[in-house]
Formats: structure tokens, C-alpha cells, sequence
């Protein structure tokens, strides 16, 4: 299943080719991302990325909703946080 997982912007560069890229924020887990098909993202926005690429500016209670949901269904992968025991 191909699944968008929703993240917080927390930087934005331009890469040698000047393509915008940046970090984004996995409830905790910092991964670079490809930000080609939002070029309006700002630092702080919630954006759901799909296989490295941000493909929608989303805000934060559709951010957490979404995360929530696929914490639910066990779709969080290499993203899943452990739980202390």
C-alpha cells in the first residue's frame, strides 16, 4: 500500500541543481524531503509527503488526525515510535 505520512516543516534549502528541499519532522524522526510540488511551503507548515516528495500543505489538527489514523492501522513503519515498557 502506498501511503502519504504527514510531517512538519523545520527547514527549506536549495540543493545544488536548485531544486527546493529541506527536513521534515516524523513525529520526532527527521527525514530530507522534496518540496518541487509545493514551491509555497514555509517553515512550521504540516505537509504530507509521499516516497520523498511533499505533495500537499496541510494544517496541523489534519496533520495529527492523519498521523493518529495510521498509528491505528499499524502503517507507520520505519516511522513508528517505541513504546516504553
Amino acid at each position: 500500500m502506498c501511503l502519504g505520512v504527514p510531517g512538519k516543516v523545520l527547514e527549506i534549502q536549495e540543493n545544488s541543481s536548485g531544486m527546493a528541499m529541506g527536513k521534515v519532522s516524523f513525529a520526532g524522526i527527521i527525514k530530507e524531503v522534496c518540496f518541487a510540488y509545493v514551491p509555497e511551503v514555509k517553515i512550521d507548515d504540516y505537509v504530507i509527503v509521499h516516497v520523498g516528495f511533499a505533495i500537499s500543505i496541510i494544517d496541523e489538527e489534519e496533520a495529527n488526525e492523519v498521523f493518529s489514523y495510521l498509528q491505528q492501522m499499524e502503517e507507520l513503519g520505519e516511522l513508528e515510535i517505541p513504546q516504553p515498557q
